[in-house]
């Protein structure tokens, strides 16, 4: 197993289905203080929302079925999200639904915390693991990118 440090100051991605765009702009809003000392990234309308909920810079990238979540997924395998915050809708069949399903297995593979309803990103958001640099335990992938096929 490798290791992987989180700093003090998480990078936080924040995704919403349309239904459940609300919701996560409700949540974004009441956490403002907590997440204004992390840096937060979006898929496009839904950074545009939370922008203008808490007055707040948002690295926004293209929207979800234009590419959003494929975009995020990269940067989760490049190390460079800390915590998946994605308040998907279960009851919605979605057109991007294969980009959505190899971004939660990304957030898996890479072992980042991950949050698709409100009662998880609370206890994401309130962990005493959240304030500080956290060391978490990554799977030795080297067997497989090294294996002869």
């Amino acid at each position: 197993m490798s290791k992987r440090i989180f700093s003090p100051r998480k990078r936080i991605a924040l995704i919403a289905h349309d239904n459940k765009k609300s919701e996560l702009i409700d949540w974004v809003y009441y956490n403002r203080g907590v997440l204004s000392r992390h840096e937060l990234f979006a898929t496009g309308t839904t950074g545009r929302l939370i922008e203008e909920s808490i007055d707040r810079p948002v690295t926004k990238f293209l929207s979800g079925p234009l590419g959003g979540d494929q975009q995020i997924g990269a940067l989760v395998a490049e190390g460079k999200i800390d915590i998946l915050i994605f308040f998907w809708d279960p009851m919605a069949s979605q057109p991007h639904d294969p980009d959505i399903k190899a971004l939660l297995r990304l957030g898996v593979v890479w072992n980042i915390p991950m949050a698709c309803n409100r009662a998880t990103a609370d206890f994401i958001l309130t962990s005493a693991l959240l304030q500080d640099a956290y060391e978490t335990s990554q799977t030795d992938y080297s067997t497989y990118l090294t294996r002869k096929v």
